[in-house]
């Protein structure tokens, strides 16, 4: 059973203790959130009650935040994808919360992370074309002072998985 652990890194994080039954659960939802509850407990060898109890144990602490379905870009027409490395000079708060809001704003970000080193912020941006990104691009450093903006474009993605490795000990 999901088991719920302080772990000491000063912040306040809760890490969960996962059993193998646990990890095969999660495995299977990573890859198909869509079977049933008979056919995942098929799998891990167990009665769909006690699953149904985990799947909601493991809701419940977090570890699943949530079901979704991924679709396919290139069958959306959205088959430009760049990659966007942001400087800035801005650190404020205030700046800050207007480049969250605009990130927020903008659904053709699908990631968004601030960094360490010499980049503050990459993006990832789905786009049809060039020119659908340079309208981004356009709206974005209209709405928000920006220092420096490198835009990459992925010539062919290699590798692309939302699924997690699941660690063996929980941590």
């Amino acid at each position: 059973m999901a088991e719920k652990t302080s772990q000491d890194t000063g912040t306040a994080q809760t890490t969960v203790r996962l059993d193998e039954v646990d990890r095969k659960i999660l495995s299977l939802l990573q890859k198909d959130a869509s079977l049933s509850l008979d056919q995942i407990a098929d799998r891990v060898g167990a009665s769909k009650t006690p699953v149904w109890n985990r799947i909601r144990k493991l809701r419940e602490a977090g570890v699943i935040r949530r079901q979704v379905a991924i679709l396919d870009p290139q069958a959306l027409g959205l088959e430009a994808c760049f990659f966007v490395l942001i400087r800035t000079s801005e650190h404020d708060k205030d700046w800050a919360a207007r480049f969250l809001q605009a990130l927020r704003e903008r659904p053709e970000v699908i990631e968004a992370h601030r960094l360490a080193g010499d980049i503050d912020y990459i993006l990832k941006v789905q786009v049809r074309n060039a020119r659908a990104y340079d309208r981004f691009y356009q709206s974005l450093i209209g709405e928000v002072k920006i220092h420096n903006v490198t835009a990459l474009l992925s010539m062919e993605e290699i590798k692309s998985t939302s699924a997690l490795p699941i660690p063996e000990t929980g941590r």
